[in-house]
């Protein structure tokens, strides 16, 4: 089915969406509240997506038959995370709608690309140099210097694919990362904070932002999120401004998020780009007055944005699978809480199983009150 770009999606067609994880679920979740019927394609038979849509291909991401299978039931088709397969994808974008499209994927999938088109931009990224072989890095690190970390080309999520060279030591563990193919050695940079901005575009070329927010990692997974990010407004300024270039330059549809650097002297490097709704955007869903899946929808369907307004700062944690028995003791005492499970059954080390959003006018204290629980230690 054929999308015509004149005219927006109406209620009752179909979304497609590629990738049934916890992204999927939410962006069919505020999907289904527009009035659309979502199709997903994932292999796993009770993905989260797949729980709440109204049909599921169980295929992998690669399986062209299947791709095709879900061009045919859609009338437009998105993906909820960056390792799709391209070529596999690239071959339905002629007889579906892709608002995204698959040169976005392809720059985004690949930290190679990634970092050339930042460059290409005048995006301000740290220091960095391709990598093939231990003897590159052994060169390259001479010029880049210590600290730095090596991290594969493709693949890497939540920390995968990443290893930190502290001195000469380390060239050996991170020579490893070489057998998944070319990687990047980037300059390590000494970071005050981490922060996240989601922005949003649309077919016609409307561009919103969401607040930035302020990322704490823990063993290189999002731990959380504080909103609005602790800094001043002169660099929430220029963050915001980074984010709406790169929506005009990579001609998005849909929403994106850009992960940064902030140091102590304001500085601001891009590290990251995810083309879709991210995990340091949880937070819209009951902070905002529009959330980051309700705006991707209206984005990919032909609907004008909405000016996302922040109606009360907040805090948003992870819950991985170590953090489930613990934490089902403790929700009933926190009626304040706004816990989302994403329905996955087997809670696994690390394994993100849900968040929980809190509203609160005292970010820090809440963040001292989700540290003394322990459950999170």
């Amino acid at each position: 089915m054929i999308f015509l770009s004149s005219n927006y999606l109406r209620p009752n067609q179909t979304i497609g969406i590629v990738g049934g994880g916890q992204l999927g679920r939410m962006m069919a979740l505020a999907a289904k509240a527009m009035g659309y019927r979502i199709a997903v394609l994932d292999p796993a038979e009770d993905c989260p997506a797949g729980q709440v849509s109204d049909q599921h291909l169980i295929a992998r991401y690669d399986d062209k038959a299947a791709l095709q299978k879900l061009a045919e039931l859609s009338d437009v088709v998105t993906y909820e995370f960056e390792n799709v397969d391209y070529e596999a994808l690239k071959e339905i974008e002629g007889s579906v709608r892709l608002p995204q499209g698959t040169d976005l994927l392809s720059i985004t999938q690949d930290r190679i690309l990634e970092k050339a088109y930042l460059e290409s931009a005048n995006i301000n990224i740290a220091p960095y140099a391709v990598i093939v072989s231990r003897d590159e890095i052994e060169a390259e690190i001479n010029s880049i210097g210590y600290p730095a970390v090596l991290k594969t080309a493709q693949g890497g999520y939540d920390g995968k694919g990443q290893v930190l060279l502290s001195d000469a030591n380390d060239i050996e563990e991170a020579e490893k990362l070489l057998k998944y193919g070319s990687c990047v050695l980037e300059a390590w940079i000494p970071f005050e904070k981490e922060i996240s901005v989601v922005v949003a575009r649309n077919a016609r070329g409307q561009i919103e932002t969401f607040p930035a927010s302020e990322n704490v990692h823990k063993r290189n997974i999002l731990h959380t999120s504080r909103v609005p990010a602790f800094i001043n407004q002169e660099t929430h300024g220029e963050a915001e401004g980074i984010a709406h270039k790169l929506a005009e330059v990579l001609n998005l549809q849909g929403v994106l998020a850009v992960e940064m650097f902030v140091t102590k002297s304001g500085a601001i490097y891009v590290n990251e780009l995810a083309p879709r709704p991210h995990n340091s955007g949880h937070y819209t869903i009951e902070a905002c007055t529009i959330s980051q899946f309700t705006q991707h929808i209206r984005a990919i369907v032909g609907l004008p944005l909405l000016k996302p307004e922040l109606l009360k700062p907040a805090v948003m944690v992870n819950i991985l699978g170590q953090h489930v028995a613990p934490l089902e003791e403790e929700i009933p005492n926190y009626p304040r809480w706004y816990v989302h499970y994403y329905g996955k059954k087997e809670a696994r080390e690390n394994r993100k199983m849900g968040h929980i959003t809190i509203l609160t006018d005292k970010p820090d204290e809440t963040l001292q009150d989700l540290e003394e629980l322990q459950i999170w230690k």
